[in-house]
């Protein structure tokens, strides 16, 4: 699910200049990493989720060049809403105004989340990916002007890092989706593991898989 976007990443920090920029910020109160272009601000604050409620959030930011980078860490615990609610209502405010192009499962790892591209009227895009794991909604978007060009907002959404370890899915629900996953029967990822599935419609589940 990952591949083809840490190779555009990986292009642009082979050069020197993104070495020398970019680099990777650890949060262990909220148990993840993620690298950026420069020092981000950080920033307490409220987040909406459904029923126009808002929650306490922790938001990180940078700007480079036409592009922002943000990682919102909102505590959805106390809320009582389930999965989808959270994560249909922060994609339905995501793209107020534009339109989404794509929208699909997503996984870093064993945590399981969406994927989402937005375009926008004035020509700006967006590419974000979002979980709710560990009572918290975890929201990683890059967005880049008109203008602007999509490599490093790719780069930024992919190297979101859960450093704790865990999941927000039980061994039996991981076990059931590979199994019912037919385009990943037998297939192997690069670490010769059994390729899993980021969720039921998962395009590459879509796909046989050869003989």
């Amino acid at each position: 699910m990952r591949l083809i976007a840490f190779i555009a990443a990986a292009l642009v920090a082979s050069s020197p200049v993104a070495a020398q920029e970019w680099q990777e910020y650890a949060y262990p109160d909220h148990a993840f990493t993620v690298v950026f272009p420069a020092k981000p601000q950080v920033e307490t604050t409220t987040y909406p989720v459904a029923d126009n409620r808002t929650v306490p959030a922790r938001v990180y930011s940078a700007r480079e060049n036409n592009a922002t980078f943000t990682v919102t860490v909102a505590e959805i615990g106390d809320t009582g809403l389930d999965e989808k609610a959270v994560i249909d209502s922060t994609i339905k405010r995501l793209s107020a105004g534009g339109a989404v192009k794509v929208n699909m499962p997503h996984r870093i790892y064993r945590v399981y989340g969406r994927q989402v591209s937005i375009e926008r009227p004035d020509g700006s895009r967006s590419m974000a990916a979002l979980f709710d794991y560990n009572k918290r909604l975890y929201l990683i978007e890059g967005r880049i002007a008109a203008n602007g060009t999509q490599t490093d907002v790719i780069r930024f959404q992919q190297s979101l890092v859960f450093t704790d370890g865990g999941s927000n899915r039980s061994d039996e629900a991981i076990r059931a989706l590979r199994e019912a996953c037919r385009g990943l029967a037998g297939v192997r990822n690069g670490g010769g593991n059994p390729a899993q599935p980021a969720g039921p419609d998962d395009p590459r589940c879509q796909v046989v898989a050869p003989e």
